[in-house]
Parts: structure tokens; C-alpha cells; sequence
């Protein structure tokens, strides 16, 4: 079941403190945020006690939070960087992995444009703005406008990895600073081409096959990325320090259960089981 995505910078207080138990900060990720809600109000329901305070603001956001010590856990849609890890070694931390799930990192149209699939050179030809018109790959003479997340977004860096191959996105792309807003910007501009985590797929928009060697041409479902053959593939990852397991990993551990990860599909991501 897909769920209505909540803003970015929606701060979800989920649980009582009051016995003074510990209460977890987890921040980061957009992508992840809807995935983290549920598990966070399903964990609650059998953990009366504890207190769980979610955050977005995107993976790079959410990291640095870790590495400053304002939060417990970090939520993210990329690898942390050897940087990364290295100012958290310097500052006597161990940063602790585990990815949760997997999402099929969705390119996205708008319903009414009769474009349905396209290969990898030719998104990158148009996020870089070599091509700038969808005539040029087979659509209506419609000029391409260009959505992306923002520079701090895990999803970003993916894309740009994946997808461009590290060239640089066009300079005049529009910058998004939560997923919910590229959904809505796309949905509503006829001429326009962004990407989403597979959880925020709805019928407001429409997601293009995609295909890595020109021929064979794969949709993003969850069929197609537990199988592998999806090519636009990451995990979602959640990041802690070594020192704070101990108050962490009951909810890490819930999340990674047959029921937590039973969320996870539920929420449109793919399970790791």
C-alpha cells in the first residue's frame, strides 16, 4: 500500500518519554522518511515506553547530524564517504551500517506525455541538456523541464552516479528540496522529467522503462528490483556510531524482522529478505 508522503522538515514525535527511557533521533533521508514513520509507529506499538523523533532534510543532512552527535541515526539513500567516516574515526566514533531495504529509483512524466521508456545515454543527454526537447526522443515538440533534488539528497548523488555517470547535472535544473515536491512539480508541468524513490510512485505521475543496453527495456517494480533486473537499483541504508548500539539497535532490529520488513513492502520498497 503506497502512503501520502509527508512534507520534508515534518518532525514526527512518535511514543512518551516520561519514564525517562531513551528517546532515538533518527534524521536524514527523504527517501527513507516514509519507511522510518511506519516502522517507528508499528515499533511504538509494542514499545509503549520508548520515544522515537523522525526528521527529513535529506541523507547528507542526516549524516552530518550523526557526525556532530545531534542524532542517533542517521537515515540514508547512499553510501557514506570515506570523509565521512573519517571525521567520525577522528572524533573517536565507528560508523555502523545496515541497509534496511532497496528502492528502485524511478524516472518520472507526466501522465499525458506518450514517452514511456528511455534508455540511459538518452537521460543522461537530458539531465546534462544535450537534449532539451522531447522531439528528440520520440515525443512532441515540448520543451524538457528538468527536476532533480537538491545537492544535500542521497537520491541526488545516486542519480548522478547511476545515471549520469558523474557528469554534471544542467546548470539550469530545478531543484527540489523534498521528493513530495518533485512528485507535484512533474504531475503538474506537461514538458517535465524528474526521479523518485518507488514509494512515492502514484497515478499522478508516470514512470518510464529504462533500459542500460539500448535493447531490453525494464519498468520499476517491485518484481523487477527483487530480481535484480530493474538496472536503477541503491540500498537505503540506516548509519549509527558503535558507542550507541546498545539504544539503537532494538529499533534497527525491528525494522530487519519479518514484520518490520514486511512494512517495507508494504510502504513500496523492496525487502531484504
Amino acid at each position: 500500500m503506497r502512503q501520502n508522503i509527508q512534507k520534508l522538515g515534518l518532525i514526527v514525535l512518535l511514543g512518551m518519554s516520561a519514564s525517562g527511557l531513551f528517546a532515538q533521533k533518527i534524521k536524514g533521508s527523504d527517501s527513507v522518511l516514509p519507511l522510518a514513520q511506519k516502522e517507528a509507529e508499528n515499533y511504538l506499538k509494542k514499545n509503549k515506553q520508548a520515544s522515537v523523533i523522525i526528521t527529513g532534510g535529506g541523507s547528507g543532512v542526516g549524516i552530518s547530524a550523526l557526525i556532530e552527535g545531534t542524532t542517533d541515526v542517521a537515515m540514508s539513500s547512499r553510501k557514506m564517504k570515506t570523509e565521512e567516516k573519517m571525521k567520525l574515526r577522528n572524533a573517536g566514533k565507528t560508523p555502523v551500517e545496515t541497509v534496511i531495504a532497496w528502492d528502485a529509483l524511478a524516472v518520472i512524466v507526466n501522465p499525458k506525455n506518450p514517452v514511456s521508456k528511455l534508455t540511459r545515454e538518452q537521460l543522461e543527454a537530458i539531465f546534462t541538456g544535450k537534449i532539451t526537447n522531447w522531439q528528440q526522443v520520440g515525443g512532441p515538440n515540448q520543451k524538457i523541464v528538468v527536476y532533480s533534488r537538491e545537492t544535500s539528497s542521497g537520491t541526488y548523488e545516486f542519480f548522478k552516479e547511476s545515471i549520469l555517470k558523474n557528469k554534471n547535472y544542467m546548470s539550469s535544473v530545478l531543484s527540489m528540496p523534498a521528493t513530495g515536491a518533485i512528485i507535484q512539480s512533474v504531475s503538474q508541468t506537461p514538458g517535465a522529467i524528474g526521479y523518485v524513490g518507488m514509494a512515492y510512485l502514484n497515478k499522478d505521475v508516470k514512470a518510464l522503462k529504462i533500459s542500460y543496453d539500448g535493447k531490453t527495456y525494464i519498468e520499476p517494480s517491485y518484481a523487477n528490483a527483487k530480481n535484480k533486473s530493474y538496472p536503477v537499483l541503491r540500498p537505503l541504508l540506516l548509519y549509527y556510531t558503535k558507542n550507541n548500539e546498545q539504544n539503537v539497535k532494538p529499533f534497527i532490529d525491528y525494522v530487519l524482522s519479518a514484520e518490520g520488513q514486511r512494512t517495507v513492502k508494504e510502504i513500496g520498497y523492496i525487502d531484504t529478505l
